[in-house]
Formats: structure tokens, C-alpha cells, sequence
């Protein structure tokens, strides 16, 4: 596991467009952490790589937002709100996994259902400054190990 230091917003930004240069369909990352602690503007971040920042919206109520550019499908989820891994599998979840870069908020949730291999970043707020994050990288799989010591 590697950590990443966030002392801002655009630090957190940058790091998603570095890891989103890198990704491929049937990748996927998973975001953990509490509310507030930076996993939507590391999905802004990302998103921005491909030039879709300005498309994002929170898909808490929707599970999924799906987004294309490039011919490169992008799927962000937000599973908080599900109960249990089988509902995961009534929306056709595991299908995103083969048709595009899938980023999963709260994926800790479905965790049974993840593939082998994906990319877990779990974010964790300073109690002694508000703008900064501390990212822990959990890499799974020899493509995210590789992934993470080229960051």
C-alpha cells in the first residue's frame, strides 16, 4: 500500500488525471472513505482527463452515471445506498466491468463481487487541516502494483 499526501483539491485532481492517463477498458478503482473526505473531486479529476469535467453529477440516487468520450465508456457508481451485492447484480453491474473504466464510491460495499484485479484508494481527512487528504493506494493485482510505483 502506498499513501499520497492532498494538501488541496487541485492535489487530489491531479492525482486522479495521473491515474486516469493510465487506466483501460476493464479497469477499475474503487473509492472509500467518509462523506466530504475528497472521492467526488478525485472523480472530477479524473473525469477531466478525458475532458468530461464539466459532465459530472453525483450518481447517489442513480447508482450509476455513465459517461463516453473517445469511444472510451466510463462508468462512475456510488453503491451506498445498496444493500447488498445482489442488487448490485439486478442493475447488470458486473457487465460495466468489461465495457469500460468503471469508478466505484463506497465499493467496499460490493467488494464479493469486484474482480481480481482493481485499484482501491481509501481517503482519510487531517483533523489539523481541513484541505488536506492523505490517500492510501491499495493496489490489486500486478497491473495496479505497477500502476502505483510509476506514480
Amino acid at each position: 500500500m502506498q499513501s499520497y499526501i492532498s494538501n488541496n483539491e487541485i492535489d487530489t485532481m491531479n492525482l486522479a488525471k495521473k491515474i486516469a492517463s493510465k487506466l483501460n477498458t476493464g479497469d477499475v478503482v474503487v473509492l472509500s472513505g467518509d462523506l466530504g473526505s475528497g472521492k467526488t473531486k478525485f472523480t472530477e479529476g479524473f473525469l477531466s482527463y478525458f475532458g468530461l469535467e464539466n459532465e459530472i453529477s453525483s450518481p447517489t440516487f442513480t447508482i450509476v452515471n455513465e459517461y463516453t468520450k473517445d469511444n472510451i465508456n466510463i462508468y462512475h457508481f456510488d453503491v451506498y445506498r445498496l444493500n447488498s451485492s445482489d442488487e448490485f447484480y439486478a442493475i447488470g453491474g458486473e457487465q460495466y466491468f468489461e465495457n469500460g473504466i468503471c469508478i466505484i464510491e463506497w465499493g467496499e460495499q460490493i467488494q464479493d463481487v469486484l474482480p481480481k484485479e482493481y485499484l482501491h484508494i481509501t481517503f482519510e481527512r487531517d483533523l489539523e487541516n481541513d484541505s488536506k487528504r492523505i490517500l492510501y493506494l491499495q493496489p490489486h493485482g500486478k497491473f495496479f502494483e505497477k500502476l502505483i510505483e510509476a506514480l
